[in-house]
């Protein structure tokens, strides 16, 4: 995977994208990162990205200029357009299943904004998608655009060290993940559920599904409401009612 990032700070980026997992997806070259600042693209003689709004009103646009001929330039040789996203608080709300579906791209070129928005022929006739990370608003797309790279780049295959770790995530089977545990089994009086420690690799996995039920359940009950349940999860909804 090729992911570029228009931005106007790329020097944010540095501490991300060289550090952990995502440090490690590019040198076992998973995928490639570069952050461009598009000021660089600017044909005014005083490289201003942005202007004042038609209309009046305060603050400052992001000009289409400098981030159409960006766009462009990365994508001149490329038969197949790339997913080009929008770093937007009125886009859709992003998601696991989101990432998931990124995931399966080839190029995704993120636009992060600043000031008071983007002149909105950016939106209609450039981008393909817009996404938030939720109902609120950062001073720019650069944070957002790191938290969603981070999502997606987890999924590329052999970026995780156990390819099995990102399909028990949260949010990925509909329901939460299940409680995990580790070495000492007993620390301070607080012992490992026994189950975990029977070698029953059945009962193991019944018990991790029931518990990741248990704690959507309990924590988000709106997630149970899209997922068709089976005859024992009904059953183990119900016992969890009356506890």
């Amino acid at each position: 995977m090729k992911i570029d990032i228009l931005t106007l700070f790329p020097e944010m980026f540095v501490g991300v994208l060289n550090n952990s997992i995502l440090k490690k997806a590019q040198e076992k070259e998973a995928v490639t990162i570069q952050a461009h600042n598009f000021r660089d693209y600017s044909e005014n003689k005083h490289k201003n990205v942005d202007d004042y709004p038609y209309g009046g009103g305060e603050g400052m646009v992001l000009t289409p200029q400098p981030i159409f001929d960006a766009v462009d330039q990365l994508t001149s040789h490329k038969e197949k357009k790339p997913r080009i996203i929008l770093m937007c608080p009125q886009g859709e709300t992003f998601t696991q299943k989101k990432a998931e579906e990124l995931a399966n791209e080839e190029h995704l070129i993120f636009i992060c904004g600043h000031y008071e928005g983007y002149d909105e022929r950016i939106r209609e006739h450039l981008v393909t998608d817009e996404i938030s990370i939720g109902d609120y608003v950062l001073t720019g797309g650069e944070l957002a655009s790191m938290v969603i790279v981070d999502s997606v780049v987890r999924l590329l295959p052999d970026v995780l060290g156990n390819e099995l770790s990102h399909m028990r995530d949260s949010f990925s089977t509909g329901y939460l993940e299940h409680p995990q545990y580790t070495r000492p089994a007993d620390f301070r009086g607080m012992v490992v559920p026994e189950v975990l420690l029977s070698g029953n690799h059945k009962h193991i996995e019944e018990w991790r599904s029931k518990e990741s039920l248990k704690r959507t359940f309990q924590r988000r009950p709106d997630l149970i409401k899209k997922e068709v349940l089976s005859a024992e999860q009904i059953k183990w909804l119900k016992e969890f009612e009356n506890e």
